[in-house]
């Protein structure tokens, strides 16, 4: 993750979940609820949008966090077939994203993470450069760097996530975003990053962090 996200002012408190700025459509009819793991995918595409457009971090929560991209092709596909005359109001349903429903557990969790990352970047940067010799570290791609970023600041100071919880995220989540050779090369940086981690009195978990 490139060295510039560390002078990014963090993410307000203030932004609100409101859809009606957004000048995306989002669907009327579609909705799919939120969850941890969709809260860190967007967390991913926030910072990786941030590290390579320069965008501010929080006109990108507005923009990314509360809708999901897919397509449903087979309704659009339909459509398409029936050879129906559509209303302006279809239209712009079949354009629209899903619309994410946040709990606010979730969007605060969000908000917090990307904090988190944000503050952990010198730490991960130093340790990447330290133990990754083998891979070098300007090839290691944005999205793993990001993926290992937010893993770390799970570590450190998500104190109710467990380490293995934020591990499998990571390794899943890279499944779905990067390479094939992303899992092993994951799951290899964040074992060492966390046993320096444990050396060092940094790893500090509370509650259901202790599982």
């Amino acid at each position: 993750m490139p060295n510039k996200l560390k002078n990014s002012t963090n993410i307000s408190n203030n932004i609100n979940n409101s859809k009606n700025e957004n000048m995306f459509p989002l669907s009327v009819n579609r909705s799919i609820r939120g969850s941890r793991r969709l809260v860190r995918e967007k967390v991913l595409q926030i910072l990786v949008s941030h590290a390579v457009s320069e965008t501010s971090i929080n006109k990108l929560f507005e923009h990314i966090f509360f809708r999901e991209y897919k397509q449903d092709d087979d309704e659009q596909h339909n459509a398409i077939k029936t050879n129906k005359i559509l209303s302006p109001e279809e239209v712009r349903e079949l354009d629209a994203d899903t619309t994410i429903i946040w709990r606010e557990e979730e969007i605060t969790f969000a908000k917090n993470l990307i904090n988190a990352t944000i503050k952990a970047n010198d730490y991960v940067v130093e340790t990447l450069r330290g133990i990754s010799e083998n891979w070098g570290y300007d090839r290691i791609s944005i999205i793993d760097k990001t993926l290992i970023t937010i893993a770390i600041a799970e570590f450190i100071y998500c104190e109710d996530v467990p380490v293995k919880v934020s591990i499998n995220e990571a390794i899943d989540i890279s499944k779905l975003y990067s390479t094939e050779k992303s899992t092993q090369f994951i799951n290899g940086i964040l074992d060492k990053a966390l046993n320096s981690l444990i050396d060092s009195g940094k790893i500090n978990k509370t509650g259901r962090g202790l599982k």
